[in-house]
């Protein structure tokens, strides 16, 4: 047996190489308009000049040489570097004669054979522009699904895979174009000719927009996701600017008292009650809360800023609980810095880290009870000269129409209750 043919017989489809299809590419130098000619030509291995006298001489026919120039030019890629010569002189003055060749014999044509290029090679060149268009404006998925749908033949390549939906849609709307079309072209019967129109416009149009309806999706969809991603964008900043002025300054703070706990919960607390208050205080996200001197709105609200406010001074650990809410008054003002006083007083006095806020609003009445498990007093024995819970807590109170009573004993703690009575359908909320 041959050798040769005893090794070809042992060729697998696998081990075959298939050599890729050569790519046309317009010229990007040495071109007279667009470089479709030389492209062509390149592409072809034939001289450039044939390429362009057999535009030329295709414009005879109702301009399909033109039309051909035209498509060539939108569906062709142009070459990514400049690989060929630049031309002479002669071959620019060959190429623009030809030219002028191709559009004379364009428009003797259609002098000659007027009705045929009115009404045959103008519609025909406006569907095709029209599809070079929509070729052209489809993105890679699209025009991907086209070609693979062009392996099944005329459907596939007409529908791109869209289906029954696609089918219905592109029907309806070469039907509706076809009906405006005609009606132009018939303008026969009862009708003037200012309704034809009308009525011609409204098909042709109507049929248009169901043609490029997937068009207008994309766009609009396009739009959209532009638009998420530069919000995305714009909060990812936002949080890394924030991180940086607020949670990295913190941690580098800690480091650097790392030998001082209570110094260092006292950056941590202040730090999370700050990045809460960001992510979700009253303010909504990505909003830092207000100052204590412009914290207005809810009780919750003001009882969070005299809180962080204890912490921060006197290095404590203040835990909250509010159940309901109420828009701040004049008496929920009182209640609050009466509230921040007797954390305060527990905070200096008290010997504790911690200290509890329990604050409870009911339709008619806010209650607040500050608790802490420290050496605790004997009010008793209060110097006459401590004004704190005389004057700034059970005082301000009384002016205000509210109570205050205080649980202590030496040894046991202390809880302090404040009580203030509220207009009906403002608590609770």
């Amino acid at each position: 047996m041959d050798p040769v043919q005893e090794a070809l017989d042992h060729v697998t489809p696998d081990q075959v190489t298939v050599p890729e299809k050569p790519k046309m590419f317009r010229r990007r130098s040495g071109r007279a308009i667009a470089g479709v000619a030389g492209g062509l030509a390149d592409h072809l291995g034939v001289p450039v000049v044939w390429v362009r006298t057999a535009f030329a001489l295709l414009a005879a026919l109702n301009g399909a040489g033109l039309l051909a120039y035209g498509l060539l030019w939108v569906f062709v890629q142009q070459q990514t570097e400049e690989t060929a010569k630049a031309p002479t002189s002669k071959e620019r003055q060959q190429a623009f004669g030809l030219i002028a060749l191709g559009v004379g014999l364009a428009i003797a044509s259609g002098t000659l054979t007027g009705f045929i290029s009115g009404w045959v090679a103008v519609p025909l060149a406006v569907a095709m522009i029209g599809l070079a268009v929509v070729w052209r404006e489809a993105d890679e998925s699209q025009r991907r699904r086209w070609r693979v749908g062009a392996k099944d033949g005329f459907a596939g390549a007409f529908l791109g895979g869209g289906g029954w939906s696609a089918a219905i849609r592109i029907v309806a709307g070469v039907a509706l174009v076809i009906t405006g079309i005609t009606v132009v072209v018939l303008r026969s019967g009862t009708l003037d000719q200012v309704q034809f129109a009308l009525i011609a416009v409204v098909a042709t149009l109507i049929g248009v927009a169901v043609l490029t309806v997937p068009f207008w999706l994309r766009l609009v969809r396009d739009l959209s996701d532009e638009r998420k991603a530069r919000i995305r964008t714009d909060e990812r900043a936002e949080i890394a600017a924030h991180l940086h002025d607020s949670v990295l300054q913190t941690l580098a703070l800690i480091q650097k008292q790392s030998e001082q706990p209570r110094e260092v919960a006292r950056l941590a607390r202040s730090q999370e009650r700050e990045l809460r208050g960001w992510l979700y205080g009253p303010n909504g996200y990505g909003k830092p809360v207000e100052s204590p001197e412009e914290a207005t709105g809810q009780l919750s609200e003001a009882l969070a800023t005299a809180c962080g406010e204890v912490e921060d001074t006197f290095a404590i650990s203040v835990g909250q609980v509010v159940v309901g809410d109420a828009e701040l008054d004049d008496s929920l003002v009182a209640l609050v810095q009466a509230a921040r006083e007797a954390i305060v007083n527990a905070a200096k006095h008290a010997g504790v880290e911690e200290v509890s806020v329990f604050a409870e609003v009911e339709p008619t009445s806010v209650t607040v009870f500050v608790r802490d498990r420290g050496k605790g007093f004997d009010p008793d024995l209060v110097p006459d000269d401590r004004h704190g819970l005389a004057d700034s807590i059970r005082g301000r109170m009384t002016r205000h129409g509210g109570t205050c009573k205080v649980r202590t004993a030496p040894g046991e703690g202390t809880e302090v209750q404040l009580a203030m009575p509220v207009k009906a359908g403002k608590g609770a909320a």
